[in-house]
């Protein structure tokens, strides 16, 4: 469907007050002409089944986040990070990495987890923190791992998972591996040292990694064009010795095609590559957050008309692969399984207390075997302190 609704300039008199680097008009312009997806690709693109599956990991994702989040405000959650509206520059890029492959994600590419292998119900067992939780409850929800899919667990300190992928991809190229690894991080994140320090390091080393910067258009309440100078997020690469691309993120098959042409060099050994994915959080920074402090109703409703799910719909309508009576089955499908996990998990208990030693001294000193026994005596005495004292509310 055409629109006749031009992209206004930011900061632009009686225009919308758009959160953008300078230079990403021209990457919002590439959908402005339809806002379903652009109909041809130079470059490799799934097949009509990997089409679909890149649908239902989008869906997946956005049925999670909107559950969580529910639960999150129920307080039966402490702590959700959503990804609602990103999901085309998730499981885009996603899409174009083996399960060899490593992946690093930072707050919201926890659906590409499951899009790799990681069962629902340990994505959801992680959220409460459960007995079943592979974290074993010490870290906060949304901090996702899974080492059967290749995906480490990351910081809430931002950026700091970008050396750790780095270091991986290196470790790769020195054992002789074919394996290569996706880093993600957001426009926030490119203002880290972290940051500066991986792509250089990269750059230098010839690692094979590809970094996938989703600019969704706010670190918190700093909008994109506060941070950077850069002509885009896509041309800080050249500065690191590689190339670098800027991609409309609401636009799953862009994506894919531009990270799996990224990844296809790194693989190789043509070294690193970046990615700058623009798209929009449509939703808080997290659920402790009230966007609508620093961003106009109107930018949202702009950025909700160019929902990437709503336009991967249309394109696989247009393709004879999606109808209704399809989409309300999927629909039904994927929220009767999250909502099978979600019941599970909550009649799991919380992980035991001597769990507090496992996996951190192969023999505890006595010291730290003496607290673990005064707490299992304390609980014994006088019951949980969540039930004494409450919840801590995070």
């Amino acid at each position: 469907m055409a629109s006749s609704r031009r992209t206004p300039s930011n900061g632009e008199a009686g225009g919308l007050r758009l959160a953008e680097p300078p230079g990403v008009r021209l990457v919002k312009a590439l959908a402005e002409g339809d806002r379903s997806l652009r109909k041809s690709f130079e470059g490799p693109l799934p097949e009509e089944d990997g089409l679909l599956r890149l649908y239902e990991a989008m869906l997946t994702t956005r049925l999670l986040d909107d559950r969580m989040l529910k639960l999150q405000r129920q307080g039966r959650v402490a702590f959700v990070g959503t990804a609602t509206g990103l999901e085309a520059s998730i499981h885009g890029s996603a899409a174009a990495f083996g399960p060899d492959d490593w992946v690093f994600s930072a707050l919201r590419e926890g659906g590409a987890a499951v899009q790799r292998g990681m069962p629902l119900y340990d994505y959801v067992a992680h959220m409460f923190g459960n007995r079943d939780d592979t974290a074993k409850g010490r870290q906060m929800p949304n901090h996702f791992q899974c080492k059967e899919v290749r995906f480490p667990s990351w910081s809430s300190v931002i950026g700091t998972q970008l050396p750790h992928a780095v270091g991986c991809a290196l470790a790769m190229k020195k054992r002789g591996e074919p394996s290569i690894v996706c880093a993600y991080s957001g426009d926030g994140a490119t203002s880290s040292n972290g940051f500066h320090s991986a792509m250089n390091f990269a750059g230098v080393f010839q690692a094979p990694v590809v970094f996938v910067v989703i600019d969704n258009g706010w670190a918190i309440s700093v909008p994109s064009s506060r941070q950077t100078a850069a002509p885009s997020y896509g041309a800080k690469a050249r500065a690191y010795g590689m190339p670098g691309v800027d991609v409309d993120g609401n636009d799953v098959l862009a994506v894919y095609a531009e990270v799996r042409r990224a990844a296809d060099r790194a693989r190789a050994g043509g070294g690193p590559g970046l990615v700058a994915c623009r798209s929009y959080r449509m939703g808080g920074h997290s659920s402790s957050d009230d966007p609508s402090r620093y961003r106009s109703r109107e930018e949202e409703e702009y950025w909700a008309q160019r929902d990437p799910l709503l336009r991967f719909g249309r394109y696989l309508e247009a393709q004879g692969l999606l109808d209704e009576e399809r989409r309300e089955r999927l629909h039904r499908e994927i929220t009767a399984r999250i909502a099978a996990a979600v019941e599970k998990a909550e009649a799991v208990g919380p992980p035991p207390l001597e769990t507090l030693l496992e996996d951190t001294w192969a023999v505890p000193p006595p010291s730290l075997r003496r607290q673990v026994l005064d707490a299992l005596r304390v609980v014994a005495e006088k019951g949980e302190a969540e039930k004494v004292a409450g919840r801590f509310p995070l």
